[in-house]
């Protein structure tokens, strides 16, 4: 069966067609779904028969909060949700002054395998569709009463490894007879696959395109992102050029800081060297620990030379906040803890 929220509004409209529907009735229909209605039949200015027939060729999305923890310190809440086919995924809705940000999983697990991370632990189980990417914000929106403004798409999974079905979801998301919010407040984060940035930034989004480079050299981002085998710095650093050339758009370069593997003088050194010249903002990222990583996170007063090395030779630099650290709020580990109490 066709998965009816992963259709556009002009998908939907010529099925309805087919059905020998009015097209009009596809803003209704798409205006319900975006509301988070867990069944055709909560659609109630369709007809019965409509309801029922939908019902026969669609199916509908509705994930399963089977875990929502709350942080005390920061109001952060992370939501582990169980699919359709009883895979699970991990959203966190994060509270700022400037507004509601969730940050949202695009695969069930990830090939990547980043030394740092745990949603790499046992690979990727499958991509999600645009319909179930889409159902986290609608469902943290449903479940929180929060109002969402920003989109990352930083949770678990490589977005551009899922390629068609994430440019799907940015448009479904950014349509205004839906949620409508605007691509300007969507980021998107990849561990740096060079030929799909290439390939993104034909698209001419106006999203903000974050890369995960984590080392200035060839040496150690290989010994903690197996992607660098495949994609250099040279060969990632041409693409990112080649997408800030072709959008006009910044591009926000994710540094993670780990103790005596990435925090070295040396490497702010050749990190600045990297990006003199280029339109762009570092965020260092203090490590949030993994129990089967060997890394550890940098020490602050570690953190505050490595910036201030950057923004002495001209690169801008911030220090991410840290939120939700009391709730397991680093990608994957929910979902982590959640298989090994299955196969406990």
């Amino acid at each position: 069966m066709t998965e009816i929220k992963s259709l556009t509004i002009e998908e939907l409209k010529a099925a309805l067609v087919d059905m020998g529907e009015k097209p009009f009735r596809a803003g209704q229909i798409f205006k319900w779904l975006h509301g988070g209605v867990e069944s055709f039949e909560e659609m109630s200015n369709l007809s019965k028969d409509l309801r029922q027939r939908l019902s026969a060729r669609f199916s509908l999305t509705v994930p399963v909060a089977v875990r929502k923890q709350m942080s005390r310190m920061d109001g952060t809440i992370k939501y582990l949700w169980r699919l359709h086919d009883g895979e699970c995924v991990e959203s966190v809705l994060m509270r700022y002054k400037h507004g509601v940000s969730v940050c949202v999983s695009t695969q069930v697990g990830c090939r990547m395998a980043c030394k740092f991370c745990a949603s790499g632990i046992g690979g990727c189980k499958r991509n999600l569709s645009a319909g179930e990417i889409l159902d986290e914000i609608i469902f943290m929106q449903k479940d929180s009463g929060e109002t969402v403004s920003n989109i990352v798409l930083m949770g678990t999974g490589e977005p551009l490894d899922n390629y068609d079905n994430v440019l799907k979801f940015l448009r479904l998301v950014s349509c205004s007879e839906g949620i409508g919010i605007g691509q300007r407040h969507i980021s998107l984060s990849t561990s740096g696959i060079a030929d799909k940035i290439e390939k993104l930034a034909g698209e001419k989004l106006q999203i903000t395109l974050s890369v995960s480079l984590h080392a200035p050299d060839d040496e150690t981002r290989s010994s903690i992102m197996p992607v660098n085998n495949a994609y250099p710095v040279k060969r990632l650093m041409r693409a990112c050029r080649y997408y800030f050339d072709t959008t006009g758009r910044r591009i926000s370069y994710e540094y993670m800081m780990a103790r005596n593997k990435t925090d070295q003088p040396w490497q702010a050194e050749q990190l600045a060297k990297l990006l003199r010249g280029r339109p762009a903002h570092v965020n260092l990222i203090p490590l949030n620990e993994v129990a089967e990583s060997p890394l550890r996170p940098s020490r602050p007063e570690a953190v505050r030379r490595f910036q201030q090395a950057l923004e002495k030779h001209g690169v801008t630099a911030t220090v991410r906040r840290r939120l939700g650290p009391d709730i397991d709020a680093a990608c994957g580990q929910l979902r982590r803890r959640e298989l090994r109490e299955r196969q406990a």
